[in-house]
């Protein structure tokens, strides 16, 4: 736990780390209070082809550099070394231990795996592809503090240092409004109740509440929208937690063939209008031509059909087909080619997202909602206003690291005939 975590690589990985990094250990990064903060996106924005060598040389250029175990700040960088550091003493993929020690042993799904960064190790900070039953078991399992049906497979005092604070995370002193800010243990985030969690990307969360013998999982994808880790854990302590004991609930069959009616009739989310129909009457099958934009759109049309319809368009690429629904989801690839697959931050011909796209029409707007459903995940909002003969488009996403082709704004005129 105190060793420096430069002395687990080769000296070629770790020769130009900064004095701080050299300093910096084991411990300092379970409890993301390393030397400097480090954005997700950085690796991304500057493509290195080993993103782990890139970790140790980039560590002397930011501007927040710190002394490692004083202050907390996220490092999700840090995880993914974390990660490769168990893949260099174990001589093992990290999916491949984790199966081999654990997920066997507690009922794991066996196709469970993960994506791998440039330089091939596994992307471990945000790219483990589990399901949420498969989830609930590996934070029931910590709950239990690293007791699976009587066989100790995890040290406990480890697990209870690893659940405990170890370092306080909350900068602004409002900890009860941000019940991620409990503290923070061994990659593990405190919070109400004495309890602790797993916060994953765009809420993806597993909760265990110790003191009710309880845990809670959702799988989502809520990113850029505002404080939704404020107001789904809160709402599951304020509305379930708090109206059960730590006794064994009764079985309850009416009850839980009315859930399994209920999740039945789950979708996924669509854009669930206003519908006004006639701007699509005015626009279908016109064709617009754009002045130069950051998309680097050349043309745009819509056209229209029932509840369905098609954006076509022209890009860098060629010429792209975009279907979308109204009042309901059209599932289909994303018609952007390239973006990563099994290597994150890598080119991938021939490669194409599933999404999910619906749209809603108000007055003279035709808002789209493009939602990306496949090893990655994230959301592109695309936004048209009409007027006369001319087109305004504004185009955003909320993505990690695909999708910037489609950001920014752009105006146009419509195609002379």
């Amino acid at each position: 736990m105190d060793a420096p975590i430069v002395t687990y690589f080769d000296e070629e990985i770790t020769k130009n780390a900064s004095p701080l990094m050299k300093k910096q250990t084991v411990k300092d990064m379970l409890t993301m209070s390393t030397c400097y903060p480090k954005d997700t996106s950085f690796w991304f924005q500057y493509h290195y082809p080993d993103r782990l060598k890139a970790y140790f040389e980039t560590s002397g250029n930011g501007k927040q550099n710190k002394v490692g175990g004083t202050l907390y700040d996220y490092d999700s960088w840090g995880s993914f070394v974390l990660c490769a550091l168990i893949e260099v003493i174990t001589g093992k993929k990290f999916a491949d231990f984790m199966h081999e020690k654990l997920f066997s042993k507690i009922g794991v799904a066996a196709d469970t795996y993960a994506l791998t960064c440039p330089g091939g190790h596994t992307w471990g900070d945000s790219a483990m592809m589990v399901n949420a039953m498969d989830q609930a078991k590996v934070i029931l399992f910590t709950m239990k503090y690293g007791n699976w049906n009587g066989e100790q497979i995890l040290d406990e005092n480890y697990v209870r240092a690893a659940t405990s604070k170890q370092v306080d995370n909350c900068m602004n002193g409002m900890y009860e409004a941000a019940p991620n800010r409990y503290g923070y243990g061994y990659q593990i985030w405190r919070t109400r109740d004495n309890s602790f969690f797993f916060n994953g990307m765009g809420s993806q969360f597993a909760v265990a509440v110790p003191d009710k013998d309880m845990v809670f999982v959702i799988n989502s994808d809520n990113q850029g929208y505002e404080t939704p880790v404020t107001v789904i854990l809160n709402g599951f302590f304020d509305m379930v937690a708090a109206n059960v004991d730590a006794d064994v609930l009764p079985e309850d069959k009416k009850a839980y063939d009315e859930l399994m009616e209920y999740s039945a009739g789950l979708e996924l989310f669509y854009q669930k209008g206003p519908f006004e129909m006639e701007i699509a009457e005015k626009i279908n099958g016109v064709e617009y031509v754009l002045d130069e934009n950051p998309m680097g759109i050349t043309k745009i049309k819509f056209t229209f059909s029932g509840n369905e319809g098609v954006m076509e368009y022209t890009n860098k690429q060629g010429d792209k087909k975009l279907p979308f629904g109204i009042g309901k989801n059209v599932f289909g690839k994303f018609p952007e080619e390239g973006y990563s697959d099994l290597v994150g931050n890598t080119y991938c011909p021939g490669n194409y997202y599933d999404c999910a796209v619906s749209a809603r029409l108000e007055g003279n707007k035709l808002s789209l909602d493009v939602q990306i459903i496949d090893k990655y995940f994230g959301r592109v909002f695309m936004n048209f206003g009409f007027k006369d003969d001319e087109i305004s488009v504004i185009m955003g996403k909320i993505c990690e690291d695909f999708c910037s082709e489609y950001e920014g704004w752009a105006y146009g005129k419509k195609a002379r005939t």
